[in-house]
């Protein structure tokens, strides 16, 4: 089970809003991202091939993450946006930045690879909730929420992960 049993909202924004858009296009191609989320689980599914619970675990957490593209990506649709992946945030210029796997860190040690998954796991659940708390659209609250909930989950396996492949000092 690498997804939350709770439903997943419907996508339907009440109506659009430019700096609503901007921070699900963040969710979409930013630094902290679905798109780095799912790359990373990629890479780290290959990396992990020696174990298999491990690599299996970041195949099936690769694929919620890229369900949560979608549900993102609809999100920016529904609230005006173009849902490439990029990022409005820090704009220069009035250039939007594309995703880029250099937002990665490519790690060869077990002990790295679930770390850094870990963090990442951490770090994408206080942005979604972070947002919720400004974000006054109550279905894109809902789904940011949901959402949260499926990285809470994979924060609790990665750290299962962690604590049994590891060895403890």
């Amino acid at each position: 089970m690498y997804q939350s049993q709770l439903p997943y909202p419907p996508v339907q924004p009440s109506a659009e809003n430019p700096y609503y858009a901007a921070a699900m296009l963040d969710n979409i191609g930013g630094q902290i991202s679905e798109m780095s989320a799912a790359s990373l689980y990629f890479y780290n599914q290959l990396s992990s091939d020696s174990w298999q619970e491990i690599s299996e675990a970041f195949h099936e957490m690769a694929a919620v993450e890229l369900h949560h593209l979608e549900i993102f990506g609809r999100l920016a649709m529904g609230l005006g946006a173009d849902p490439r992946l990029w990022s409005t945030c820090g704009c220069l210029n009035n250039r939007c930045r594309y995703w880029t796997p250099a937002y990665l860190s490519y790690k060869n040690s077990l002990e790295d690879l679930l770390a850094i998954s870990m963090a990442a796991e951490e770090r994408s659940r206080q942005k979604y909730l972070m947002q919720a708390a400004w974000i006054e659209d109550e279905n894109v609250r809902d789904n940011l929420h949901r959402i949260a909930e499926d990285e809470l989950l994979h924060l609790q396996i990665l750290k299962g992960l962690y604590q049994k492949y590891v060895p403890q000092a």
